[in-house]
């Protein structure tokens, strides 16, 4: 599929990535109304409980369902029926995120890099691919430097992360037990210019007091049995602890992180992220920011 991207820049949640269209413009087809949800799982997700309430009460007509869709899908069928009439966009989780960006006839550069989308906009029969999890991941971090960066696990969300400190990390540690997907990253890693190697799980985890960004890219923490990511060391004075697991139960992970004073981004603060995103690309009015917020609050208390 023919694509042209943007030249990667620094973009605020305010702002939505610019995508050179040759003229077209981004506009559904008639009566627009279905937001949907792509993954192997898409029915448990959180996202269809959180948008819903905030689409009714902005009166838009519009509905945010769920497609379950199993990892050996029919995913030529999924994409046709993302052309059917009234879809809008669709939300993108895993394990589809590399489909994603495949499925999309134009992308953003940051799409292209990673290879992985998680938001298609529709217009006409052109499916556009967004990254809000790069988005997301570089408005929670705040454009900081980062002098140290241990990422444990070496998926998409850590390839967000990546990403999104691009410019903005000294050395980067990466550490997965799937060695083929860790040494992936660390090819990422160093096509984006940074100072990375990889190391195995157990020494990741006692390099966790000298790191000022650990970041926990694993499904730990979704039982309340899991222990925190690095175990029971100590954390460095200055560090900062990103755990994109979010459940009912404050993860051991973030637990941890607040007993040592490090300052925390739990997987509900990116889920938000993640949502805010979203507002400039659907257009939607700048109210939904703060509906959005209040919809996490009784999403997160009912989970």
């Amino acid at each position: 599929m023919v694509r042209w991207t943007t030249t990667a820049e620094v973009i605020p949640l305010d702002a939505a990535p610019r995508l050179v269209t040759k003229g077209s413009t981004m506009q559904n087809t008639a009566h627009p109304s279905r937001l949907v949800l792509i993954g192997s799982a898409a029915s448990q997700a959180m996202s269809p409980g959180l948008w819903n309430p905030v689409l009714g009460r902005l009166g838009t007509g519009w509905t945010y369902e769920a497609w379950d869709v199993p990892p050996d899908g029919d995913l030529v069928s999924v994409r046709d029926r993302l052309l059917e009439p009234g879809i809008i966009a669709a939300n993108v989780t895993m394990p589809h995120k590399h489909w994603a960006a495949d499925a999309a006839d134009n992308a953003t550069e940051e799409v292209l890099l990673g290879g992985a989308c998680n938001l298609l906009l529709r217009s006409g029969s052109t499916l556009f691919g967004h990254n809000t999890d790069i988005m997301a991941a570089r408005s929670l971090l705040g454009g900081e430097f980062q002098r140290n960066v241990l990422l444990m696990g070496a998926g998409g969300a850590a390839r967000a992360v990546l990403i999104a400190l691009k410019g903005k990390a000294g050395t980067v540690t990466i550490s997965d037990r799937d060695p083929r997907a860790m040494e992936k990253l660390l090819g990422l890693a160093k096509e984006l210019g940074m100072a990375a190697r990889s190391v195995d799980w157990d020494e990741a985890r006692g390099l966790a007091s000298e790191a000022s960004l650990l970041v926990n890219a694993t499904p730990l923490g979704k039982s309340v049995s899991d222990g925190p990511v690095w175990g029971d060391g100590p954390l460095a004075p200055d560090a900062v602890v990103y755990d994109f697991v979010y459940a009912g139960h404050v993860t051991a992970t973030i637990a941890r992180a607040r007993r040592l004073g490090a300052r925390c981004i739990d997987g509900w603060d990116h889920l938000y992220g993640q949502a805010v995103a979203m507002v400039p690309l659907l257009g939607m009015d700048e109210q939904a920011r703060e509906l959005l917020g209040e919809s996490l609050v009784r999403v997160r208390s009912g989970a």
